[in-house]
């Protein structure tokens, strides 16, 4: 029989580093049923028989976020063999907040006090066998990050899992345990009079305190589950303490809480310097400064684009296109299939096609590696962290919430999984905001497309890709200024709270498994959506319409490409060839550089020893070139992610809305930037008139003040009801 071994804790507390660590390769995800939070579990590493399952980090098991909800149900309905909470011994009095409550659920719990390390490093100390005693369950101290006591942690949870577990125990104060005591009494009259089970000390105890707490899972139906006498009686014992104590229940039993907990930190903890300022505060007194704390982000966000695309990333980025993919495989392949004596077309569909579109595409796999490798560095070591701190004062400015930082920052790497974290907003209307903006945002598929142009029309140049990492952030928060002014996204941004964890270097394992994670993900793309696309393509420019070999110009792609191509013209890149790519770009943006390949003909190219740059830097302007970086880092996402548009807005009108504004929006942004460049030269045209246009209305949209205020109060009641019927 398999057993079920639960991993909860705080976000930011380790319980992922330890997920990954105990599971190793046969981890799986997947949505829970029914809802569209994210659900992870594995095989732990040598049990067949045992499977860890991954909860969403959460602070408490009163839902108020999906994610809450989703791990008290769990626990409560599915029952799971043993619970391994993760508590982060650095910041041990708010993480045992979640420990007090997972200790009144009657199943097995083992403490895993994680980042002991940085604990002995601080000189602290934790009596680990007092603070087990005060607690009523195991403690095994760990660290994720170095790998240590993790095993021993999962030896602990199957040993107590066969075991039953403690009587909970009373950590509240005479008063609160007095009233949970009569309401206990109340609810077992009422079971026996239905002739119902009687509940276990457990089950009564939890059953008590959240009937106390006005929990609305257990008071969804007072007059059914109690009886009218009954309910009368509980409001009663409530309203009586909420009058002692001058509080809310709910309140009441929080600060009940902290008030054991602060007891059992005061037995169990020494703190080597209880009024020093650890590293990390240290460290946050700069980098979190309400001066400093931006520019320095900025400067951070400059070296890492700086080294991925004009340094280390670069020069190997350079080699993998000039010596790779432009001499050593073509000239390999084509002798190959010369000597085999193969067909014309065959020859040009593999040397033209596949290898010209997916080696465009995979010779900056290595800037793409160097990127991914920086961002998990400063996730892993808290950086990420501060910055979404930081950012939230910014973004409520913009009226938009700290949360939207959260799926931007998982949308460097991808927009798809970053569309779906946008799952933690509470607010419908931020949650749509976030889910249309968050493309903005560079993600790896983008970054050849900075780099080629880039390359191309800047060489040398270190501003253009931090410029488009902060283009997107711009246009995130303009889009949030704008929006939050109509009437369908009107209302106060969602509540932000975010745990930050101390500052400590990253386990190389931790960081190189997210980088290779990241950078597989983008060869399987290429090798599997890039490459039908680059044959596609390149039969498209291959034929004409009678189906017969021709010049490019003379192609059926030519044919499509110059129809569409007159809508681009005022963007400076009214080309059939740009056109085109910015269209294959919607299946995925990476094949704009492969479409480039193929139609510039990379594989003939590199044979002859020119260079694939050069020709493509002929057919821009520095001025267009940035145009259509513009537009294709704004526009519409890629197929994926527009389907991942289409499963978190749940309906095909709020799709296609996005779809609509996001390309709208790309438009007007490349307009702008191609027309005003192009007056500060001394043209004036038609489109300076309507890029002058587009300006106007932006700044009238930036300034005016809010036509739907008082949506703000209607927005908060529907927060709440809406909470109300998810717990």
């Amino acid at each position: 029989m398999t057993k079920i071994i639960a991993l909860a804790g705080n976000p930011n507390s380790g319980k992922t580093t330890m997920f990954n660590d105990l599971t190793g390769s046969t981890q799986h995800t997947g949505n829970w049923p029914g809802v569209t939070v994210e659900k992870k579990e594995g095989r732990l590493k040598g049990r067949r028989d045992v499977t860890v399952q991954d909860l969403p980090g959460i602070y408490s098991l009163s839902p108020y976020s999906p994610e809450e909800l989703v791990a008290r149900n769990y626990l409560v309905k599915e029952r799971p063999d043993v619970i391994v909470n993760i508590v982060d011994a650095t910041n041990i009095e708010r993480n045992l907040y979640l420990t007090t409550q997972l200790a009144e659920l009657g199943i097995p719990v083992v403490i895993a006090l994680n980042m002991i390390d940085i604990v002995n490093k601080n000189g602290d100390l934790i009596d680990i066998r007092q603070l087990g005693e005060a607690l009523g369950c195991a403690v095994v101290p760990t660290s994720a990050l170095k790998g240590t006591g993790l095993e021993k942690a999962a030896e602990t949870a199957l040993s107590c899992s066969g075991k039953p577990p403690l009587s909970p125990r009373p950590i509240f104060s005479g008063d609160v345990e007095g009233a949970l005591a009569e309401i206990g009494s109340l609810l077992s009259e009422r079971r026996k009079e239905r002739g119902e089970t009687p509940l276990t000390a457990t089950e009564l105890r939890w059953s008590s305190i959240k009937v106390f707490e006005r929990d609305a899972e257990q008071t969804a139906n007072p007059d059914t589950l109690l009886g009218a006498g009954a309910a009368a009686r509980i409001e009663e014992i409530i309203r009586a303490l909420e009058d002692r104590y001058d509080d809310d229940s709910e309140s009441i039993i929080t600060n009940e809480r902290y008030l054991f907990i602060a007891g059992v930190v005061r037995e169990c903890v020494q703190k080597k310097n209880r009024h020093t300022l650890s590293a990390s505060d240290k460290i946050d007194r700069v980098v979190t400064n309400r001066v400093l704390a931006l520019p320095i982000f900025a400067g951070v966000m400059f070296l890492v684009y700086f080294l991925s695309i004009s340094t280390i990333g670069g020069y190997m980025t350079d080699w993998v296109n000039d010596s790779l993919f432009g001499d050593i495989v073509p000239n390999a392949v084509g002798g190959l299939l010369d000597s085999l004596g193969t067909a014309e077309w065959l020859n040009a569909l593999i040397l033209d096609g596949i290898i010209a579109g997916v080696g465009a595409v995979l010779g900056f796999l290595p800037q793409m590696l160097v990127l991914f490798l920086c961002l998990a560095f400063l996730e892993d070591c808290g950086y990420m962290a501060r910055i979404a701190f930081i950012l939230d004062r910014v973004f409520k400015r913009f009226g938009l919430s700290g949360k939207s930082f959260i799926p931007i920052l998982v949308g460097t790497g991808c927009g798809v999984p970053g569309i779906m974290a946008s799952r933690t907003i509470e607010s419908d209307n931020d949650r749509r905001m976030t889910v249309m903006t968050t493309t903005f945002i560079p993600c790896g598929a983008k970054l050849p497309i900075i780099a080629l142009i880039a390359g191309a029309l800047f060489p040398g140049s270190m501003w253009i890709a931090p410029s488009a990492y902060f283009l997107g952030i711009a246009a995130i928060l303009i889009t949030g200024v704008m929006l939050k002014k109509t009437r369908g996204f009107a209302g106060k941004p969602s509540p932000f709270v975010m745990e930050l964890p101390a500052y400590h270097m990253p386990g190389a394992p931790g960081v190189l498994r997210t980088m290779l994670d990241r950078g597989l993900a983008f060869v399987k793309r290429a090798g599997t959506i890039i490459l039908i696309a680059a044959i596609v393509i390149w039969f498209l420019s291959s034929f004409d319409f009678s189906l017969r070999m021709a010049e490019t110009s003379d192609s059926i792609l030519a044919a499509i490409g110059g129809a569409v191509a007159p809508i681009f013209d005022p963007l400076g890149w009214g080309d059939w060839r740009a056109t085109v790519a910015t269209v294959t770009g919607l299946i995925a943006k990476e094949n704009i550089v492969g479409t480039f390949g193929v139609l510039y003909g990379f594989g003939e190219v590199a044979e002859d020893g020119a260079e694939y740059w050069p020709q493509l830097a002929a057919a821009f302007t520095p001025l267009a070139a940035y145009a259509f970086l513009a537009f294709n880092l704004l526009c519409a996402p890629c197929f994926a992610a527009i389907g991942a548009i289409r499963r978190e807005m749940m309906s095909a009108k709020w799709t296609w809305f996005a779809v609509g504004y996001q390309c709208g929006f790309a438009y007007v942004v490349a307009l702008i930037i191609y027309q005003m460049g192009m007056l500060a030269s001394g043209h004036f045209g038609v489109g300076t008139v309507f890029a002058i246009l587009c300006i106007l209305v932006i700044v009238y949209m930036l300034f005016i003040k809010k036509p739907y205020a008082g949506a703000d109060a209607k927005n908060t009641q529907r927060l709440a009801a809406a909470a109300a019927a998810a717990e």
